[in-house]
């Protein structure tokens, strides 16, 4: 049962108002991406209509807390099906920012984000590597991670702090 003193009805248009996150609110709930969804077929907790249901509900806590919005593969099948060009894979990138502004990132998020902090990119480039670049007639890569660093918010050469 949900209640009505705990959903927040602001929250559909936080969600529109995020980038990705303008098709929101015309959804009709007609289950065509949750019909098409891959990640659905093998674990069926996984529903984009009800994540969608969910939000446009104001039920921002249960849905930004929650460990299933992390799960999409975005491979854009739910965006072929929609015939309201929801672009639920888009929507789901708005609530995810919203999910990691509110404090809800998965660890594997934040060390992504460690990383790009630390070298501008997942993996790291050495000197193996840079040998068979050259090898190829390919540019030697260097570290840069001072775009990261800026979109981050963390003055560089520092890195984000490591959590307990």
């Amino acid at each position: 049962m949900i209640r009505l003193n705990q959903c927040d009805p602001a929250f559909k248009y936080e969600v529109a108002a995020t980038p990705g996150g303008e098709g929101i609110t015309t959804c009709f709930a007609c289950a065509a991406c949750s019909a098409r969804c891959l990640v659905g077929e093998l674990k069926p907790d996984y529903d984009p209509r009800r994540i969608i249901r969910l939000t446009l509900l104001g039920r921002r806590e249960e849905v930004l807390s929650s460990p299933l919005i992390w799960l999409c593969s975005t491979c854009y099948s739910c965006a072929e099906v929609c015939p309201q060009q929801v672009r639920f894979t888009d929507v789901l990138t708005a609530i995810k920012n919203l999910a990691a502004q509110a404090g809800y990132a998965p660890p594997s998020t934040k060390a992504t984000a460690r990383l790009l902090a630390r070298q501008g990119r997942l993996l790291e480039v050495g000197e193996f590597e840079n040998e068979k670049r050259s090898d190829l007639g390919l540019p030697i890569v260097e570290g840069a991670p001072e775009d990261f660093q800026q979109i981050l918010g963390i003055t560089p050469q520092a890195e984000p702090e490591e959590e307990a």
